[in-house]
């Protein structure tokens, strides 16, 4: 499985408090899961971007649905898929 990362903003969403946001991220590892996706993990962060989650999914198709879940949700994310540095490492050898 191919690993994922969605820099995720809440840009579109009307959020009342914190606690609702939160709520939501049940919703969105239960429908990950439709997708054949799992969700590795999630953070709140500081900066340019209000949430990371990490995701593995089986394909590209499944990737793109997980992260129409994630604008479904009203939530505006950037998705890419990532390779860990080790693995990468590996692949500048080769070359």
């Amino acid at each position: 499985m191919a690993t994922y990362a969605s820099l995720v903003d809440i840009d579109d969403r009307d959020v009342q408090n914190a606690q609702e946001l939160s709520s939501i991220w049940g919703e969105i590892r239960t429908e990950f899961e439709e997708h054949e996706a799992d969700v590795i993990d999630s953070y709140a962060i500081l900066g340019g971007h209000d949430f990371l989650v990490l995701f593995e999914a089986p394909d590209r198709e499944s990737a793109f649905k997980s992260a129409l879940t994630l604008r479904r949700h009203g939530l505006s994310a950037e998705t890419m898929e990532v390779t860990h540095t080790d693995d990468f490492a590996h692949l500048v050898d080769e070359v």
